[in-house]
């Protein structure tokens, strides 16, 4: 009976072993069946992070396009980790205002208009200078090269993050007086320009009077008729609906303003390392994405324009344009090495 029991009980441990066997066996696929993992290997916060971006555009401009690509990649690369949060019309404050918030950190993010960064790195306001760009493709080069990516980050001196340069555009004039053909036809003219120095200084080389203010101020002078017309690419025409209190368009495409999708250095800072690099190459992709949208769309942005009664002189005679606005040149030699350096990446 003894002999009987110590066989059972070998019978019985050998079973468990079998078992535990298989049972480890049956585990060991479950490992590898979770698919790839994030591109996010920080720690995840319990709750989403909520980053606040703001524009002073309506929902139909391209940086609204720009804005929600963006929020779209963050919220797919960091699995819903990290949501951005779209602010347009200006309701976080008009894009001077945006940019002083983002130093102070009370604001995250925005999608601003080159021109006002001069007023906080002088050095920006090369990428300004009126018939420095002849081509789409050349300013990528430019943008996306050496230069480019020099100047986005002199932006954390002003503790600010510039986080990749997406489009405004080739700026054009708009105006509700007169059909304009050639460097004469502005003269006396009292035109919006964004608040820059150098576009100040562009139009007053035209015999312009040149008016600097913020766009939502621009809007409601264009619709009262206390400012004749303002400089804005077609994109930005067609979405503010233009034709309401404008009746002409030249496209002397002057110059080149890009967008710049913009952080908080302290908010951007803050960030674990993985997570600025996901923010980082969101953003790039997000600026490809609506610069390829806006050429996309300025054919049948322009042919609306027309059906809206709207009149566009489409070869106006650019040389007397640029030689009047040459005197701008010699009034900043300060941006004569950038100047150079961009030439001669352009070769």
């Amino acid at each position: 009976m003894m002999k009987f029991n110590k066989i059972a009980s070998i019978v019985l441990v050998l079973i468990m072993v079998v078992s535990l066997a298989a049972c480890s066996d049956n585990s060991a696929p479950k490992a590898t069946d979770e698919g790839p993992k994030s591109e996010v290997t920080s720690e995840t916060p319990k709750e989403a992070v909520v980053i606040k971006l703001g524009t002073t555009v309506n929902e139909q401009d391209s940086f609204q396009i720009a804005a929600e690509k963006f929020a779209d990649l963050v919220k797919e690369r960091t699995n819903g980790a990290y949501t951005i949060e779209i602010y347009p019309n200006g309701s976080l404050g008009d894009e001077r205002t945006m940019l002083e918030s983002m130093q102070m950190g009370t604001l995250d993010m925005g999608i601003i208009t080159s021109g006002p960064f001069s007023n906080f790195v002088p050095d920006m306001g090369v990428l300004d200078m009126p018939f420095l760009f002849s081509s789409n493709a050349d300013v990528y080069k430019v943008l996306d090269g050496e230069v480019g990516q020099e100047l986005l980050g002199k932006l954390e001196s002003a503790n600010l993050k510039g986080l990749a340069y997406a489009e405004r555009g080739f700026r054009n004039l708009t105006n509700s007086k007169k059909e304009i053909k050639s460097a004469e036809d502005t003269k006396d003219l009292k035109i919006r320009v964004m608040e820059n120095e150098v576009y100040t200084k562009t139009f007053n080389s035209l015999g312009v009077n040149a008016v600097p203010m913020a766009w939502s101020e621009a809007l409601t002078a264009l619709q009262q008729g206390t400012i004749d017309g303002q400089e804005n690419p077609v994109n930005v025409i067609y979405s503010f609906k233009l034709w309401e209190s404008q009746k002409y368009v030249t496209m002397t495409r002057h110059a080149y303003a890009s967008a710049i999708i913009t952080m908080s250095l302290d908010k951007f800072n803050k960030l674990p390392e993985d997570v600025q690099k996901v923010f980082k190459e969101s953003a790039q992709e997000a600026a490809e994405f609506e610069r390829q949208w806006v050429a996309d769309n300025e054919e049948n942005q322009m042919d609306e324009l027309i059906n809206n009664g709207m009149e566009i002189v489409t070869d106006p005679d650019l040389g007397s344009f640029k030689d009047a606005v040459q005197v701008v040149y010699s009034e900043y030699p300060q941006y004569t090495d950038y100047i150079n350096r961009i030439t001669e990446a352009l070769k």
